[in-house]
């Protein structure tokens, strides 16, 4: 028997995606554009939840397929681009993930396991 671990992962997920909200509370996209340390921190935190979100499609698809809500597709597809072609991250899209992507991933992450 496999330990239950979805409400770890889940936890991962929030946890990161309010770190990099936080990371970047007060800045504007220049200055996050000129702060190494900013987007070192905050893609770190993408990978953590790329990480998250891979463990659970491939653990508990059930639970994926229960809440489509959740970008776990794009969530795994971003961790894979960062990992594999690190030199070529654009900030751009990091940016707008954080603006954007992030506070709605926290409004449909359950925050308990279903």
């Amino acid at each position: 028997m496999i330990e239950n671990r979805l409400g770890d992962y889940l936890e991962h997920m929030r946890q990161a995606a309010s770190d990099a909200l936080i990371f970047v509370e007060g800045l504007n996209k220049e200055e996050f554009a000129e702060d190494k340390r900013t987007q070192q921190a905050v893609i770190m935190s993408l990978v953590i939840i790329g990480e998250a979100a891979t463990k659970v499609m491939d653990r508990y698809p059930e639970f994926t397929a229960q809440n489509p809500q959740i970008p776990w597709r794009s969530m795994r597809g971003m961790r894979n681009r960062i990992a594999h072609g690190y030199f070529d991250i654009n900030l751009d899209v990091v940016w707008e993930t954080v603006q954007v992507a992030l506070p709605e991933l926290l409004t449909v992450l359950p925050t308990e396991q279903n």
